[in-house]
């Protein structure tokens, strides 16, 4: 093969003389491999021009004439080098050999039929029959000679490869996807084996324009293969300073390895007893990362995923993507803190957190790339080096921050929301008007919290909170989803009219003197109705469960933008617990769950539940440890009311009703104590008294 190092760039790495095909890796050593596509030599920072100095004004010579039978992938392609072989052997002897060479693969289950020697064969695998997608994904090659052939399945999920011959050596196998960690079962390789040679001028110039310097590349023993006319760069995996695995590179971004090798690092000799050790996601990054004076790097062997898997995190013999990890987890000892540099693009960010949940997230850190000018973020590590220069590169490696770590945050995280809440900026930042003044002083309503309501059987619990939700959607405009299992729609209808239109629903004995709303009123009122409340019901005769009522509650705030939820009451629903747990067990998971829906959705939700049967009651308000169920009621809940009706004339007017607050966790929106409201039989409305006693209004706290 003649020298090369005469040609310009431009012809010396063509798409045409770096063609190739990863199946020609597995060749024999005297067989010519080639590479693919062409180098590009864009100025990313000011360099002297390779193009327009010494011997590169010299006319580019045409590119060598594409030959198709020696570079085509499909089958009966002529093997390279085949046309070079030092003697064809007797016609007799030759078939004798492959004769004796079929039956060993017949041994192996692959049926080679009329498979011609010299050549490359597609076939259906025998071992995974080509998958789901049926394709010939096998490729068969028998040596001219007749005496020998190897094989591979190039889908991922088998990967089975190996090579027999046809007299003295059994077959060796490699057993597909199932990594092993013998070291004896992996190829060994040398760099006189592969043909491999120190860089030509011209990749020291491509390596040049990537701020990548000799010393750097000498110190990590970068080489080239020849490939036919042109050449590929050659990154050697060592590991103890012995040649372990090669990788290839023809730019733009073609790349293949050595097969049969271990799967390792590059660069891991260099993390040997590190403390800090950085991860990136291709050679050149970590070439990059020296140029800033950083040593202690390793990158990836294979690149990145498309994303990140739902899967659980497999076993170390089955997780063959990231084997390469387990192969060096003896360099990552338990105190090292790991510095994630992979690319800022998803499959990057994917990489990243496939990593951190093999190495741990709580000793990784992440980098944050810089931006490039007003308009761009730099990508990777190579092109913060090309754009800003090493010691930007050293200054994002220092300003790494801590990876994030599900559930775990630092309040610098909240600093904004914190600032809002300081400044008044934020929404509700200390609650919503309850629509009663003497109310407000005790209870307003924030988004995102819970309030148990409760009280004796006709106290009006219900009512209340129908005429809470239509002040809350006069002053704010909110609405509302509403589990109500107690009411019929009808019936629940005309009592939130009546307190919308301020009119009775009928003319009745309830009504008083007091005027019918008309039925035009009637139809604005139905049209409010439709457009501020969003039933949750259960059509059949099934009583609903928390899950079921909070997943459609899910729906309203997403669809209809509800800012609040009713569930009346809690002896209704479906209570769905185990023979093994105890109703308090039950009560507290149920209402944590609810919590939980009301922080992630700033959703105030209202639970009504009844009190249990009281002993000897003697007229008065009930309290919250009075509920039916649990303690956890009140225990759980970010605000405790009581509604009470006063049932005795002697007592004060029977159209009060007394709202007892009882628990206020957040002093900035109300305190413990007792509001007095009166109430409208006819209208179902609830306002302030123009004047309250001092004897019904017993605030503490």
């Amino acid at each position: 093969m003649h020298h090369l190092s005469h040609l310009p760039l431009r012809t010396l790495l063509s798409p045409n003389i770096l063609m190739a095909h990863k199946l020609l890796l597995e060749s024999t050593p005297s067989s010519s491999v080639l590479s693919s596509s062409l180098f590009s030599l864009r100025r990313f920072i000011p360099v002297p021009s390779y193009e327009m100095n010494g011997p590169f004004t010299r006319s580019p010579r045409p590119p060598a004439p594409l030959r198709v039978s020696r570079f085509c992938t499909h089958a009966s392609v002529v093997m390279p080098g085949a046309a070079h072989l030092q003697k064809v052997e007797d016609e007799t002897r030759v078939a004798a050999k492959l004769a004796e060479l079929k039956k060993r693969l017949e041994v192996e289950g692959i049926n080679c039929g009329t498979c011609t020697p010299g050549q490359y064969h597609h076939l259906f695998c025998p071992k995974c029959a080509g998958g789901d997608s049926n394709e010939r994904s096998f490729s068969l090659f028998i040596h001219e000679a007749g005496d020998s052939a190897m094989w591979s399945c190039f889908r991922a999920k088998c990967g089975w490869k190996g090579h027999v011959k046809a007299i003295g050596q059994p077959a060796r196998k490699s057993p597909g996807n199932k990594m092993t960690s013998k070291s004896n079962s992996y190829r060994v390789i040398t760099e006189e084996s592969l043909n491999l040679e120190p860089l030509c001028n011209e990749l020291l110039a491509y390596f040049n324009e990537r701020m990548i310097s000799r010393e750097t590349l000498r110190r990590n023993g970068v080489m080239q293969r020849r490939l036919g006319d042109g050449v590929a760069i050659a990154f050697a995996y060592r590991r103890n300073g012995s040649l372990v695995s090669c990788k290839y590179r023809a730019v733009p971004k073609k790349f293949w390895q050595e097969s049969g090798t271990e799967k390792i690092l590059y660069g891991v000799d260099d993390i040997k007893k590190a403390k800090d050790i950085i991860i990136v996601e291709g050679e050149m990054d970590k070439l990059s990362m020296e140029e800033a004076g950083f040593l202690n790097c390793v990158s990836v062997p294979d690149g990145a995923p498309a994303k990140v898997s739902e899967k659980e995190l497999p076993s170390k013999e089955k997780d063959t993507k990231y084997q390469y990890l387990w192969n060096c987890k003896d360099y990552f000892p338990k105190d090292s803190r790991i510095i994630l540099a992979t690319d800022a693009d998803e499959p990057g960010q994917a990489l990243a957190e496939e990593l951190a949940r093999r190495l741990g997230r709580e000793r990784c850190w992440r980098v944050k790339w810089p931006r490039r000018n007003e308009t761009e973020f730099c990508k990777d590590v190579n092109d913060v080096l090309m754009y800003l220069g090493p010691d930007a590169l050293k200054d994002v490696i220092e300003r790494a921050e801590l990876y994030p770590v599900r559930g775990l945050f630092q309040f610098d995280h909240y600093f904004e929301d914190i600032d809002l809440y300081y400044s008044h900026r934020s929404s509700y930042e200390t609650g919503v008007s309850s629509g009663w003044k003497s109310l407000d002083e005790l209870y307003k309503v924030v988004p995102g919290e819970l309030t148990i309501v409760t009280g004796v059987p006709s106290s009006g619990k219900s009512e209340w909170i129908d005429a809470l939700m239509v002040n809350l959607n006069r002053s704010e405009d909110w609405k509302f989803a509403v589990c109500s299992m107690e009411n019929q729609v009808r019936e629940h209808a005309r009592k939130l009219l009546e307190k919308y239109i301020r009119k009775p629903f009928f003319m009745a004995s309830y009504a008083g003197d007091a005027e019918r709303m008309s039925a035009e009123e009637l139809k604005r009122g139905k049209e409010w109705l439709n457009d501020t409340f969003y039933l949750i019901r259960c059509e059949d005769d099934c009583l609903p469960s928390i899950k079921w009522v909070l997943e459609l509650a899910k729906v309203a705030v997403l669809r209809y933008g509800a800012r609040g939820l009713v569930i009346d009451p809690y002896n209704e629903l479906d209570h769905q617990r185990p023979s093994s747990q105890t109703e308090t067990e039950y009560v507290s998971q149920m209402l944590t769950r609810i919590k939980r829906f009301a922080q992630h959705h700033s959703c105030h939700v209202w639970f009504v539940a009844h009190p249990r049967q009281l002993q000897n009651w003697t007229g008065g308000p009930p309290n919250l440890y009075d509920i039916s169920g649990s303690a956890h009621f009140i225990n759980k809940c970010d605000n405790g009311i009581v509604v009470h009706r006063n049932r005795d004339p002697d007592s004060g007017p029977l159209d009060e009703v007394k709202i007892c607050v009882r628990k206020v966790r957040n002093k900035v929106i109300g305190n413990i104590g007792d509001a007095v409201l009166s109430y409208s039989r006819a209208t179902g409305e609830f306002k302030d008294l123009e004047k309250m006693p001092e004897a019904n209004r017993t605030k503490r706290g």
